[in-house]
């Protein structure tokens, strides 16, 4: 299963928000050359170019489903790349990444790479999902280790992809002039029979059913939607409740 724009945009307000709440605490004034790291579909780059329009923007993701959507999007260098293996072809006045670096080991090394690729006074700029502790991952960890499947998901299964805060401090601060990191936990109001289902159909459950096969995949996906609907009961107006916690970096070089 690949990823799916459509499937990934179906909450697109509540995935953008983040993204725009990250983009509002960069200082820069006028950056000539941005990436945007884990792009997905583009539209958050769009966005990033609306903001800098003289800017030399490069959005890169290594998924060609994603970037075949990010394409009809002009003015961008889209890129197929993956981020856990690239190498800057320069050096940056800005390294965005919203939404994707969790799904990626080895932070220690990683951010450090990152940071060396921008110029003095450049600025990394990351947001990752940091929900762990949700019903919607403790319940897909739970599925996914109790099935017959289980053995095929194993090595998918990742406890602790995203460190604590004071973590990313003690990382990235003798890389940086400047430090902010924060968090915010955001509570979404989803519509829909089992929103939070749909929500995770389009991140969180995209390589555990990539991984399995019919009619695994279909059962795997069902037991995970009953439980979920059961742990995600809708209010007296109908609407779900979806809380949902962020982190966020500001590094400046």
């Amino acid at each position: 299963m690949p990823w799916n724009p459509q499937q990934y945009l179906s909450y697109g307000n509540e995935r953008l928000r983040p993204a725009l709440d990250l983009m509002a605490r960069i200082k820069l004034a006028a950056p000539q050359g941005i990436v945007d790291i884990g792009c997905g579909p583009g539209n958050v780059t769009a966005i990033l170019r609306e903001r800098w329009p003289d800017a030399t923007i490069t959005g890169i993701d290594n998924s060609p489903e994603m970037l075949n959507a990010a394409r009809k999007i002009d003015g961008i260098d889209w890129q197929l790349a993956d981020a856990a293996t690239w190498q800057p072809e320069r050096q940056y006045d800005l390294i965005f990444s919203n939404a994707a670096l969790h799904w990626l080991d080895q932070h220690e090394q990683l951010f450090p790479h990152l940071a060396q690729a921008l110029n003095p006074g450049g600025c990394l700029a990351i947001q990752m999902p940091r929900n762990l502790a949700s019903a919607s991952h403790i319940i897909a960890r739970e599925v996914a280790q109790s099935g017959p499947w289980r053995e095929t998901l194993a090595l998918l299964l990742r406890e602790a992809p995203v460190h604590e805060p004071a973590d990313y401090y003690r990382i990235l601060t003798p890389r940086a002039e400047q430090l902010d990191i924060w968090e915010t936990e955001y509570l979404h109001i989803l519509g829909g029979e089992n929103p939070v289902a749909d929500w995770t159909r389009g991140s969180l459950l995209v390589p555990l059913l990539a991984a399995l096969a019919e009619p695994q995949r279909s059962a795997f996906e069902a037991e995970y939607r009953r439980r979920l609907q059961a742990a995600y009961r809708a209010q007296a107006d109908g609407q779900t409740l979806f809380p949902f916690r962020r982190i966020f970096i500001i590094a400046v070089r």
